[in-house]
């Protein structure tokens, strides 16, 4: 089971913090929430991934399918505070290099 945190902090950027086994049962609602928020227009979004204990190829997926919604509307996705199992993911997939994961929320649209 998991659960999704929606914020937005007072610069306007929307934070999503998925708590548990971002998984294929798990993925569609990160999807939902992502193209909720850009929709809404919040087009830079953080995904904090601080705890999230697994990520799998649909978690990754969409991650990847809000990255390209956020950029078509002018912004970005970011994500930040990867666990160890999902810092891995991201290496052996080379997402690290697209997603290129930051060390804190507060700081993941800083230069």
């Amino acid at each position: 089971m998991i659960e999704f945190a929606v914020d937005t902090t007072p610069e306007g950027i929307g934070v999503v913090t998925p708590k548990g086994r971002l998984n294929m049962s798990s993925a569609r609602g990160l999807k939902e929430i992502l193209d909720g928020l850009v929709s809404d227009g919040t087009s830079k979004i953080v995904v904090d991934l601080a705890e999230t204990t697994f990520l799998d190829s649909s978690g990754l997926g969409a991650l990847i399918a809000g990255l390209k919604a956020a950029r078509q509307s002018g912004g970005d996705l970011r994500v930040a505070r990867p666990t160890e199992a999902v810092l891995t993911v991201f290496k052996l997939t080379n997402l690290d290099r697209v997603l290129r994961p930051r060390d804190s929320v507060e700081g993941a649209f800083d230069a």
